[in-house]
Parts: structure tokens; sequence; C-alpha cells
């Protein structure tokens, strides 16, 4: 099984990994997992101590897999030390619940210190440090549907954890649900699609607190599968008044992926559809559909000593650039110099760098060590933008009335109010694009989210 490693030098080495992550060098643990697929992983190498971004076999973009099979785009963060030593040294406030970091001294962002970078409270603490600030975002309604493949089956628990550790409201059986899309509870996959199912469900409570949560799991990965869910989904969310889907996985195009058998799958009343814009830095399906909103990444650059946020800027690695195949929809018109006549991505950004990453509390489901883990990737993206639509509380029938309001905000006169224009970075395929002062560039399209309005 393939995962790539990449230290903070741009090297990309590929080796024969698996993914898990034992607590320490002191705690027993298998060295070994079984993946979904019936894989049998080996997991020792990441008690690496060497600082590095790690990309699990469940993200890799795999020959022959578009329109086929979807992966998560999501990546971890390794720090400097290992993880090992952050648990060793570092846990004196672990499972605190007073609002803090779970380890002290890092500059990995909390719901507050992202609350804080995006103005999405009432007090913004200059540098936005995640160990000095402690106002959560608050707010959300009606459902944020997760949909994903395989089954996190410690999904509460470990929601719970991180809403203790930060302060947001606790879950309960009535704010959180898990639906299969079938009779048959599918298989298990640690460190894999149940990560992602970590990060969605964690960061999409803590941009929406008060919003309820459902988990709607696939059988598998395949196209076949993610389809069910997302009808499945869409139904829950509409059934209940409306909200959002969040769907942080993605495929390479194809010639055939604008066929209204994959289109009407984003085209219910009442429900609004985002999507990872992947991590790969090609455009993404679906997120390159215009029934559905791109959410691409950006790096939130903060200083080594204090920790505070002085920079945001275009992460290179955030999926983005024009379409093959989807024609420019209406709400792209004026961008006709910037995408021609071919639907461009991403439409928003956000923080999605694993080097400015959040916590996400995970319990494998072989029943290894629960930990804190680093996470990055447009997965976090696509859930952190769901959130803050659904805080935001307008509702839209569907998600081309949610483009109209976003790109009329974004391109206005006052557009500044409303997003903040990312003029630094690379991105794309050979980090050819730019992002520029324009109100709108392929690196991070509108920019990325202040406050609630013009969303």
């Amino acid at each position: 099984m393939n995962i790539t490693k990449r230290p903070h030098l741009p090297i990309v080495i590929a080796v024969t990994l698996g993914m898990a992550l034992p607590v320490n060098a002191a705690t027993s643990f298998n060295s070994t997992v079984i993946s979904a697929t019936g894989e049998i992983v080996d997991i020792s190498p990441l008690l690496s101590e060497k600082k590095q971004v790690i990309t699990p076999n469940s993200s890799l973009n795999k020959l022959g897999d578009a329109g086929q099979n979807v992966h998560t785009n999501f990546k971890f963060m390794i720090p400097q030390g290992g993880l090992d030593n952050l648990n060793t040294q570092m846990n004196v406030a672990l499972f605190s619940g007073v609002t803090t970091t779970p380890y002290q001294g890092y500059g990995f962002n909390t719901p507050a210190s992202i609350a804080c970078a995006y103005k999405l409270v009432s007090r913004v603490v200059t540098g936005c440090t995640p160990d000095v600030v402690t106002l959560n975002p608050t707010g959300g309604s009606k459902v944020i549907a997760i949909v994903a493949a395989y089954h996190y089956p410690n999904a509460l628990v470990d929601l719970t954890v991180f809403s203790n550790q930060f302060g947001l409201p606790v879950p309960t059986t009535d704010s959180f649900q898990t639906v299969f899309t079938s009779d048959i509870q599918p298989a298990n996959d640690p460190y894999g699609w149940e990560v992602e199912e970590a990060l969605d469900l964690q960061w999409a409570h803590a941009m929406a607190p008060d919003a309820k949560l459902i988990l709607v799991e696939a059988a598998s990965n395949s196209f076949n599968d993610m389809n069910l869910a997302v009808d499945k989904a869409s139904a829950l969310v509409a059934e209940a008044g409306g909200g959002e889907v969040s769907m942080s996985y993605g495929s390479g195009e194809w010639p055939t992926e604008t066929d209204s058998d994959n289109e009407n799958h984003y085209k219910t009343a009442k429900v609004v559809y985002f999507a990872a814009s992947g991590d790969d830095g090609d455009p993404s399906y679906p997120c390159v559909s215009p029934n559905v909103v791109c959410v691409g990444g950006t790096t939130l650059r903060r200083k080594p000593t204090t920790k505070a946020y002085f920079q945001e800027i275009a992460w290179q690695d955030g999926g983005s650039g024009v379409s093959s195949y989807f024609p420019r929809p209406a709400f792209q018109k004026s961008l006709t110099s910037q995408v021609g006549i071919f639907r461009g991505v991403p439409d928003v950004s956000i923080v999605a760098d694993p080097d400015s990453g959040v916590w996400v509390h995970y319990s494998p489901s072989d029943n290894s060590t629960p930990r804190w883990l680093v996470l990055g990737g447009t997965s976090l993206s696509s859930a952190l933008f769901a959130g803050i639509v659904n805080s935001a509380g307008h509702f839209y029938a569907s998600s081309d009335i949610q483009h109209t309001k976003m790109y009329s905000a974004g391109l206005g006169s006052a557009s500044a109010s409303y997003y903040r224009n990312i003029s630094a970075g690379y991105c794309g395929p050979y980090v050819g694009w730019s992002a520029t002062s324009a109100k709108w560039d392929l690196c991070t399209g509108l920019g990325t989210p202040l406050g609630k309005s013009g969303k």
C-alpha cells in the first residue's frame, strides 16, 4: 500500500507503508491493521520524529479511479519531534475541558483560533493564537449531513471528547445520528475513511455547534455507493427543512461526468452541496459540478516563536483550475477572461494546509489507543465552509442560489466586507497558477470567508 511522505522541503517519496498512529514508544500496539479493502497495512513508520506531512492510502488519487472510485482529501501532520513527543511532553492540558488546545505550545488551530482568523466572533484578538483565544463560533440550525465511505464506530465518542476539550455543546443522540445506506453496516477503515469522518464531523460541529449532524456512510468508496449515500443525505436534509450536504471526497475528471445520471444527485430542493477541491492540484469531481459549492484551501501563516497569525496565502496543493468538461455556469459569467468557456474552481477557500492544520480526536476501530491528531487537506475546507454557511442561517433552496448570492457579494463593490482577498501564493498543476489581487482567481476563488454575511 502506498502513502506519500512530504517533508517540509518540496520532496515527494513513495514508500510501501500504511496508516496508524500509536501513542508513544512505550505503548504496546499492533504494527499492522487491516484496511476496508482487506489489505494488511504496516503502521510502524509513523513513529518517526521528523516533521513531515503524510498522505494516507485513502487519499491517494489512483490510476483508473476517475469516475469509478473516490478518495479522501486529508493529510496527517507529524510535528517536529514526532507524535510520541507530543504525547509524552505536552499532555498537561489533555481533556481539560476549558476551551484550550490539547497540548500547549503549538500553532495548530482550535475552533476559537479559526473563529478569530475568519472573524466569526464578536471579539477578534490580534494574532488569533491558539493558546490564547477562547471565543468559539456559535449558532447553527437544521441539518448538516456528512457523506463518507465505510463505518466509523466511535464517531459519537470522539465528537464528545472534541466538544468537551474545546467547550462546545456536547452532542446527543438527538443532535447526532449515523445512517447506513443499506441495512448492512459497512466495513471499518481504520486510519483512512474513519479519520476523514472524524475530521468532517468535528469541524462542521465547531463552526455550527447548534446544527444537527447526520453522518451518512456508504458501503464503499465506489461512485455508485457514494451516490446512494448522497441521495440518502439529501432526503434527510430536505425532510428536516433544509441544510447542507458536505462531501470531502473526490475523483479525477472523466468525459461523461456531466451526464444527468451523475448531476441529478446534487439537485434536491432545500439542499446546498459542498465538496473539497482536492489535494492533488488538479480540479476534482464533484467539486467541479456547477451544482456544488467547490471549497479550496489556504495556508494560515503563523510566527514560529509566538504562533501569532500574520498572513493567509494560497495552499500550493489545493485543487484548482478549469474543468475539462463542465461549461462555465451563469454565476461565473463575468469571469470569462480567467476561465474561458469552462467552469472554474474553487468558488471559495479556507484553511487546508496541514502545516496550519487542526486538532482532531480519533479512536481507531482496531482498538488501539485513542489520540489527538493534527490534520489538514481540503476535506477540512469543505466541512468548515459548510458549517459557516449553516450558521449564517440563509438556507437557500439550491446550490445555484447559494452560488449566485456568494458571487454577487464576492464580486461586488463591498466584496472586502465578505471575503478576504488572497493575493499571495501559488497553486495548481506544476504550481502554475498564482493568487492575485483580482476578486476571483484560480487559486482561492472569491477568497476566504470574513464573518457570516455574503454566505
